[in-house]
């Protein structure tokens, strides 16, 4: 009867070589890239010396640049990254005129419940003493 290991990385993240989640895609394709230009430029006629000077120096800046992101962010920072960047830094109000219906609303209740004038701040410096 033949005997067979059990896989107990199932749910883990894919790894290689220290290489995690969407750097391994982006070196693989990258390493792709670098080696059909490697093609196209010998087809075109480009000097053999040229081709693999120019595939050795692209690779190295791949897999340098690679490792340093995969370094620098983790697993997931690199979406955490372009997901910020989506954002904005901080929120502008240019008036105040949308924020005087609530402040008139919520000093119309406070003061129907307390049956006295005070201000809304006042009010609210109260309750929290």
């Amino acid at each position: 009867m033949a005997k067979f290991s059990i896989n107990k990385g199932i749910g883990n993240t894919v790894e290689f070589k220290g290489l995690k989640a969407q750097y391994l895609f982006i070196f693989a394709g990258g390493l792709l890239a670098v080696f059909i230009l490697f093609v196209i430029l010998y087809m075109a006629g480009a000097s053999q010396t040229i081709c693999i000077t120019l595939g050795l120096v692209l690779s190295t800046l791949l897999v340098w640049q690679t490792f340093s992101l995969n370094a620098k962010y983790g697993e997931h920072g690199l979406m955490k990254r372009s997901a910020r960047r989506q954002h904005p830094r901080y929120i502008i109000n240019r008036g105040y005129r949308p924020f005087i219906k609530f402040r008139h609303y919520n000093s119309k209740n406070n003061n129907n419940k307390n049956n006295n004038n005070k201000s809304f701040n006042s009010q609210t410096f109260n309750n929290q003493n």
